[in-house]
């Protein structure tokens, strides 16, 4: 059965808006059609954020992606030589450089910050997965009141800025900070522990930044679960422990992959967290 197209006065009603019902009225005859027979609905919707990636996204990045490729000439506006440009015989000239890459890959200060900050958004990615795991879980199987609180108390960070709660650490971790003060009147330690500008500043910082980013995809995937499959393993004589790695873990990869890749990829380029309390001489690619 063909689907009928959409009538004339849904787009006279109002509902696409005024620029729409401009564009309706002025525009030419053909294209008008074309967009309401085959671009109205869920077509227009998700044409949207497609649009707004290849403005926003993918353009800018073809350009940087040009830019590498070409000469750099530090007295020249812009400060790189065209890639393709015809020359007085009318010839087209294409000038592709690989040099910069060839910079990145053999300049040891690079290389260092490229590994160094491999490193520490591997591990960190790590630790949020082992941390977030079983609070998503633990929110997948509250009540929904419950669920509801929880959430709210993962989202709640959010709500002051992340420079604030990365410069809260430094008074946690300093010194004579509020970790040590409690420690040393308990009697714990003796002296106060090295704890700032150090590579356990930098995984504490970046886990407690990052862990919504793990906990909310692998709590979408989690809340999703049958438990039947649950109950069925277990009257088939599996034990909690079997029926986690043979039903909820590989159910759960999906979350896992999601919130790693959110984690991992804005952590590789992590700066403010690295510069406040990490080491000065140990630099990340950022």
């Amino acid at each position: 059965m063909a689907r009928g197209r959409p009538r004339n006065d849904e787009f006279n009603s109002g509902r696409v808006g005024p620029l729409w019902d401009l564009f309706f009225r002025f525009g030419p005859p053909r294209w008008s059609q074309y967009i309401r027979s085959n671009w109205a609905g869920q077509r227009l919707v998700v044409a949207v954020p497609y649009v707004w990636l290849l403005l926003f996204f993918l353009v800018p990045f073809l350009i940087v992606l040009k830019i590498s490729f070409a000469e750099f000439s530090p007295l020249g506006r812009p400060p790189f030589e065209p890639i393709a440009r015809f020359l007085e015989n009318g010839a087209l000239q294409i000038n592709v450089l690989f040099s910069s890459y060839d910079y990145l890959l053999h300049e040891p200060l690079y290389v260092s910050a490229w590994l160094y900050s491999i490193k520490v958004a591997f591990f960190s990615t790590v630790l949020c997965l082992l941390v977030a795991y079983p609070m998503a879980y633990a929110i997948a199987r509250a009540t929904p009141a419950t669920r509801n609180v929880l959430l709210l108390l993962i989202i709640l960070p959010f709500w002051t800025s992340f420079l604030l709660r990365v410069y809260a650490w430094i008074g946690l971790l300093k010194t004579d900070g509020v970790i040590n003060n409690v420690l040393l009147s308990l009697g714990i330690i003796n002296e106060p522990l090295a704890m700032m500008n150090t590579n356990f500043a930098v995984y504490v910082g970046i886990v407690y930044s990052y862990l919504p980013f793990m906990i909310l995809p692998l709590y979408s995937n989690l809340e999703k679960h049958d438990h039947t499959l649950l109950e069925a393993a277990q009257d088939l004589g599996a034990g909690p422990v079997r029926s986690f790695f043979s039903i909820t873990f590989p159910l759960s990869l999906p979350g896992v992959i999601a919130g790693s890749l959110l984690v991992f990829i804005p952590a590789v380029g992590e700066y403010v967290i690295p510069t406040l309390l990490g080491r000065t001489d140990q630099l990340m690619v950022a």
